[in-house]
């Protein structure tokens, strides 16, 4: 179900959260992305803080059918010096942007791909920098020895076992490591669910996701309510609080400034009526 279509409506005078999770033109993936324009749409919105969570990943994808010298190694033009993250690049626009929007709080951040596949790449990244917000997200699953991009692999006649196997894996990334602060996309492999298979149903995966969720809780981190795609599930936000849960983080997952905040009062109206609150630092997470 798309946020657009929650029953929960924005109140007047409603506090918007902080978005914990925006990518700029220094992600592989986020070519469009600019971050002061970011900052911008932030201030228009009344958002009162921003993280910007670029990309940090170690793997080449394979894709299904390719060969294995013919993986895709994720980088963008001037912005992968090292052919992974130009970490200078983005330090130097952060700053910059500080210093334009003073009245916005803009938190450095990483978005931390496979975490516990990477331990001394992103130990080595950490060590260069203090970032505010480190995400953990699972993109990838391991086929025959050789990762590859998750929603790729999904069938109409495998999606419901492949989902299963996905939280499983996000388990296994959750109980392993623990150097990011927030759990991302959840449901990731949701965004490319094939034509023809079972409809996606929360429900259906209600053992896998409270594992992870436990574990998750167990760990004091934060659950992200990710707002880009056919989420947040009403259900997994129950769960999370049903399992001892005790933060929620808000991302847009945008890759361009016009999508920031994007669904925020909706899902926030509906993570308030499952049990979350603002903090006393608007910028800090949600919790019960």
């Amino acid at each position: 179900m798309a946020t657009e279509d929650f029953a929960w409506k924005a109140s007047p005078g409603q506090v918007l959260p902080a978005d914990n999770h925006v990518h700029t033109e220094w992600s592989w993936d986020a070519s469009t992305g600019v971050m002061e324009k970011a900052c911008e749409e932030a201030i228009r919105l009344g958002l009162p803080a921003i993280s910007f969570t670029d990309h940090a990943d170690f793997t080449a994808w394979a894709f299904p059918g390719e060969a294995q010298d013919s993986s895709v190694v994720r980088v963008i033009d001037t912005h992968a010096h090292t052919g992974l993250f130009d970490l200078d690049g983005y330090w130097e626009c952060l700053e910059r942007c500080r210093d334009r929007y003073p009245d916005l709080k803009i938190l450095s951040g990483m978005e931390l791909g496979e975490p516990h596949l990477f331990d001394k790449e992103i130990s080595s990244l950490l060590k260069r920098r203090h970032f505010d917000r480190l995400l953990g997200s699972l993109h990838s699953l391991t086929v025959d020895g050789q990762l590859h991009y998750a929603p790729f692999l999904f069938t109409a006649d495998n999606a419901q076992e492949l989902m299963r196997t996905y939280l499983i894996e996000t388990l296994n990334m959750v109980e392993s490591n623990d150097v990011f602060q927030v759990l991302a996309h959840i449901d990731y492999p949701m965004r490319a669910w094939p034509k023809g298979a079972k409809p996606f149903n929360a429900n259906d995966y209600e053992e896998e996701y409270r594992a992870v969720l436990r574990a998750l809780a167990r760990s004091d981190r934060a659950l992200e309510m990710n707002t880009q795609g056919p989420w947040p599930a009403a259900e997994v936000v129950r769960w999370w609080y049903e399992e001892g849960g005790s933060a929620v983080s808000f991302g847009s997952d945008s890759h361009e400034p016009e999508t920031v905040g994007r669904n925020f009062a909706a899902t926030a109206a509906m993570v308030e009526a499952h049990g979350f609150k603002p903090g006393k630092d608007p910028i800090d997470f949600w919790r019960r």
